[in-house]
């Protein structure tokens, strides 16, 4: 099993920024890969970005230009930095990681972004 806990969201006007941080329970290096998701209210969960340990990030394509992804394997964290943010980027942003490609995606609990003047 891992544990993830995010941190980092709240309240930004439009065009702000938010970094959003998500700390695993394991070593960055023996995760598959982690993600990035947010869930607006009304809509699915959708994918915002991917890493995994032995690659770079990889964007969905709506998500390119504006959000980062890095990580800091010596604090197992991954971060989600959002740039010019647009009140339609407000929902509950997840974290997932995997310890294996075909097993089981772990979530955090969720951090709420607001996007609002």
């Amino acid at each position: 099993q891992v544990q993830l806990v995010e941190s980092g969201g709240g309240l930004v006007q439009p065009g702000g920024s938010l970094r959003l941080s998500c700390t695993a329970s394991k070593s960055l290096e023996s995760l598959y890969d982690m993600g990035w998701y947010r869930q607006a209210p009304g809509n699915e969960r959708e994918l915002v970005a991917s890493i995994r340990s032995d690659t770079g990030p990889d964007y969905a394509r709506s998500f390119r230009g504006r959000f980062t992804v890095s990580r800091d394997k010596t604090d197992n964290t991954v971060y989600l930095q959002m740039n010019g943010l647009k009140p339609e980027d407000t929902a509950i942003y997840y974290c997932s990681a995997r310890v294996i490609s075909w097993g089981p995606k772990y979530w955090g609990q969720g951090t709420q972004v607001t996007v609002s003047s």
